[in-house]
């Protein structure tokens, strides 16, 4: 079987979880997809998702309110080596190379967010600390959010 080895990415782990329910939120309260392009970092991050306009206030306060209550639920944030067969029964393979093996990390954060991922995660949602949208701006049908988390 030919097996990919995870490239662990050199991101905070706290920073890259809190990108993953942020992601499952804005597919859950707009219908969009997960973002097409990230840029992880310790201190501020950014997110880019297809979408059809800026976000208001309001939506943001929104946004920020789930992605801080999924984090304070203390999910069990864990990882599981799938076939393909498997993993495309759960999460979409679609950004995945083809040759990338026959073996998928999935990234779960309890029941909230499965997504293929080869960085390093948080063990727990609880110990990610508050998450803060920073700013959002809306060019060319392109959203970017970008965040902070509060350091614990």
């Amino acid at each position: 079987m030919n097996e990919i080895v995870p490239n662990r990415k050199e991101h905070d782990p706290r920073m890259h979880s809190a990108e993953h329910i942020l992601n499952q939120t804005m597919v859950r309260m707009f219908s969009c997809g997960r973002a097409f392009s990230a840029h992880i970092e310790k201190k501020k991050s950014k997110c880019d998702y297809h979408f059809e306009r800026n976000l208001s206030a309001e939506e943001i306060t929104q946004i920020e309110g789930k992605v801080n209550e999924v984090i304070k639920s203390d999910l069990l944030i864990r990882e599981q080596i799938l076939s393909r067969e498997e993993a495309e029964k759960i999460v979409s393979l679609t950004k995945l190379p083809q040759n990338a093996g026959e073996s998928v990390r999935i990234i779960t954060v309890g029941d909230y967010d499965a997504c293929p991922c080869s960085g390093v995660h948080a063990s727990s949602s609880k110990e990610i600390g508050e998450f803060r949208i920073i700013s959002s701006d809306w060019v060319n049908g392109i959203l970017r959010i970008r965040f902070k988390i509060q350091q614990l």
